[in-house]
């Protein structure tokens, strides 16, 4: 049991930038507000006087684990690249848990990670939420799979033209993805009609078992999909495909998206922008802008921030952030695109992602503003433990 005396707090719930106290038993969060130490003598007092606290930070996109650092080919499994279609793969089974990011992103304040498949592939396979601390998946893991990666654009054209193999152009692409839809969605109905069948005593032959399409078709069912997408034209396919298919998706990276705002408000579909720390790297960010997180506010566009990692260090997550801030994004809502907008958007909100009775005790104590890049985190707790100290 831990007590944290005096916290000034920014809950990203209903108490931001107040003075409060915490107390944590076991892995959740058991009170908040004006605790008497007397009440609770067994608990370690934890004097967070002058300090901002926050719930951990919350990454909504990224590929720690399954790129990992330092190694290159041996630890580099985001995407198998010898199929343009692979539903089936799953980010949990190539995840490391040693991979040196994950240390130093929990030190930095991050708790908590949505990872998995990079964008060769017109379906990658799935995302895993993970907590940054713990000796193997099993410890950190929060949800196995928690959304279906797919992917338009440059990279899938680009990795399969150079194999001389579909798709080549953006319309192969979308006509890939659409495909596996179809299957996938033609593969659940008759496992539907199967079932039914059964529970009416007729006789029925159970379909062959399709690893791809029973994976995949679980995004008829309500299973979230993130679409890799960055230009305003890639943008408005995913959309298309998602209001065709009836999807439940976000819109990953959307470089361009504060560019059609009214258009993605209009659609009532959601984002995930970044990384926007860094270089122009291809013509596909030509447009990428610390604007944008603004703009999108200002428009009611429901967003979260992603780092990418590695394209941007996961420990910069918050440098990040304070950019979006200086260029005009609102503090606390830049905060919230990191916490419980991004654990919202990925369905996560119920555990992490704020400061609350009943929620993961993942808490964070910073020894200056959070945004400061001089600001190093005084405490990092996940899951009621504290996993890293000043």
């Amino acid at each position: 049991m831990y007590l944290i005396k005096n916290a000034n707090l920014i809950s990203m719930a209903d108490v931001n930038y107040e003075l409060k106290d915490i107390l944590v038993e076991g892995k959740i969060i058991k009170k908040i507000g004006k605790i008497n130490e007397a009440d609770y003598p067994m608990a370690k007092v934890i004097d967070a006087s002058g300090n901002f606290v926050t719930p951990g930070i919350v990454d909504p996109h990224c590929h720690i684990g399954i790129f990992e650092e330092a190694i290159g080919f041996e630890g580099a499994d985001g995407n198998e690249m010898t199929s343009p279609v692979t539903p089936e793969m799953r980010a949990i089974d190539a995840i490391k848990p040693q991979d040196v990011a994950f240390q130093e992103a929990m030190e930095a304040g991050v708790t908590t990670v949505c990872t998995g498949p990079g964008s060769a592939n017109c379906i990658g396979g799935t995302f895993t939420v993970l907590k940054t601390f713990g000796k193997t998946v099993d410890d950190m893991v929060v949800v196995q799979e928690s959304s279906m990666k797919m992917a338009l654009g440059e990279n899938p054209k680009r990795v399969y033209n150079s194999k001389s193999q579909t798709p080549a152009t953006r319309m192969a692409t979308a006509a890939l993805i659409r495909d596996a839809l179809q299957k996938a969605k033609d593969y659940q109905e008759k496992l539907d009609e199967y079932q039914e069948n059964l529970k009416s005593n007729k006789d029925a032959k159970k379909p062959e078992f399709n690893i791809k399409w029973a994976s995949l078709a679980r995004v008829f069912k309500g299973f979230p999909v993130k679409i890799h997408a960055h230009q305003q034209d890639d943008i408005v396919t995913a959309i298309r495909i998602i209001e065709e298919f009836g999807l439940n998706a976000t819109i990953e990276h959307a470089t361009e998206g504060h560019l059609i705002a009214d258009y993605l408000k209009a659609h009532n579909q959601k984002v995930i922008i970044g990384p926007t720390l860094g270089s122009k790297s291809k013509y596909e960010l030509r447009n990428k802008s610390f604007s944008a997180a603004k703009i999108l506010s200002d428009k009611k566009v429901d967003f979260a921030i992603m780092t990418d990692h590695p394209v941007i260090h996961l420990a910069n997550a918050l440098t990040q952030v304070a950019i979006f801030v200086r260029e005009g994004l609102d503090e606390l809502e830049g905060f919230k695109a990191v916490t419980i907008n991004a654990a919202k958007i990925n369905h996560i909100e119920d555990r992490v992602g704020s400061i609350e009775v009943g929620k993961d005790a993942d808490i964070v104590i910073w020894d200056g503003h959070p945004y400061h890049y001089l600001t190093k985190t005084k405490v990092v707790m996940i899951n009621g433990e504290i996993a890293h100290q000043k």
